[in-house]
C-alpha cells in the first residue's frame, strides 16, 4: 500500500449493531475505525479503513458482498479511496462535543470548549466509548446528574470500553472507582485514558460483577447481558444503577427485571432509538 492512501468503508448505524461491525472489520484486517454522529441531522455512521489491495476492484467488491450478506442494502453502503494516510484520516470526523451541563469529551487534537467546566480527552481507539453514540451520551447526563448533586464514593463501571464513564465520575471527584470488562483491550485503554485525564481507577478483565457493592453502578452494554447479569449487577447496587446499551422497545422488560431483584424505577433517558434506564435501592 502506498503510504497516502486507504479504503473507507461506511456503513448507516441504524443497519448494522456495533460487534458485528466489529466482527466485519476483523475478518478485513482493518487499519482502524471509528464512528461519527452529525448533531444535526442524528445521522449515525460506522467507519472503518483498509489497505489497499493490489485488485482494487476486486476489494470494493468483496467488501459491498460481505455487507449485504449481513443484510445491508447497497444504498447505506459507501466506499471511497481516500487519499489521505488512514491514521489521520478519521481526525476530520471529531470535534469537541458538549454534553449535559458541564462534560466536554474530545480527542487530544481537538481545543477544549471554552465554557465547559469538566474537560474530557480521548482519543477514538479499538475500545468502545467515545461519546457519540446516544447510549454513551445518556449515560453521561444519568452520571453528571447523579455526580454533580453527590460525588459517590464508589463506582463501578461494568463493560467499561474506554473508561469513559468512569473517567467523567472521577472528574467529578467519585471514588474508588473499579472498570470491569472481558476485552484486555478495554482494560488497558481504560489504564491509559485514566492516565491521560490524571484520574485514578482500578480496571480489571472480566466478565461478571465483582461481588462488593459500590453507591453508584453504570453498565452500558446491551440488552441481553444486561438480562443475564441482572442478579449479581443488582447485588452490587448500593443506592443507584445506570443501565443503557439498550433500545427504548427494551425498557419495560429491563426494568421488570431489575425490580424483581430489588430494586426500583427511577428515571429513563430516551435519545433517538436508545435508552437509558436508572433505578436505585
Amino acid at each position: 500500500m502506498q503510504n497516502n492512501t486507504c479504503v473507507e468503508l461506511r456503513i448507516d448505524a441504524s443497519v448494522i449493531d456495533e460487534e458485528v461491525f466489529d466482527e466485519l472489520m476483523n475478518a478485513f484486517s482493518a487499519l482502524g475505525g471509528s464512528e461519527e454522529s452529525n448533531q444535526i441531522t442524528g445521522q449515525h455512521e460506522r467507519i472503518a479503513w483498509f489497505e489497499v489491495a493490489n485488485n482494487q476492484e476486486e476489494q470494493y467488491l468483496r467488501l459491498s458482498t460481505a455487507v449485504q450478506v449481513l443484510g445491508v442494502t447497497k444504498q447505506n453502503i459507501h466506499i471511497t479511496t481516500l487519499s489521505d494516510d488512514w491514521a489521520t484520516a478519521w481526525q476530520d470526523h471529531w470535534t469537541a462535543m458538549p454534553i449535559g451541563k458541564s462534560l466536554c469529551v474530545r480527542p487530544s487534537f481537538c481545543d477544549a470548549l471554552p465554557d465547559r467546566s469538566i474537560d474530557i480527552v480521548l482519543d477514538p481507539g479499538q475500545a468502545f466509548g467515545t461519546g457519540t453514540h446516544p447510549t454513551t451520551y445518556l449515560c453521561l447526563e444519568a452520571i453528571e446528574d447523579y455526580c454533580l448533586n453527590h460525588a459517590p464514593q464508589s463506582l463501578l463501571d461494568m463493560g467499561a470500553g474506554s473508561g469513559l464513564l468512569a473517567i467523567a465520575a472521577a472528574k467529578m471527584n467519585a471514588a474508588n472507582i473499579v472498570c470491569v470488562d472481558y476485552d484486555p483491550l478495554s482494560v488497558e485503554a481504560c489504564e491509559i485514558n485514566a492516565g491521560i485525564n490524571d484520574v485514578n481507577l482500578q480496571s480489571i478483565l472480566g466478565d461478571t460483577p465483582p461481588s462488593q457493592t459500590f453507591e453508584l453502578v453504570v453498565a452500558n452494554i446491551l440488552y441481553n447481558p444486561l438480562i443475564e447479569m441482572a442478579a449479581p449487577l443488582a447485588a452490587t447496587v448500593e443506592k443507584y444503577l445506570v443501565l443503557s446499551g439498550i433500545l427504548e422497545t427494551q425498557v419495560p422488560s429491563l426494568i421488570k427485571t431489575y425490580t424483581e431483584h430489588g430494586l426500583k424505577h427511577h428515571n429513563t433517558r430516551i435519545k433517538e432509538e436508545w435508552a437509558v434506564v436508572e433505578l436505585i435501592r
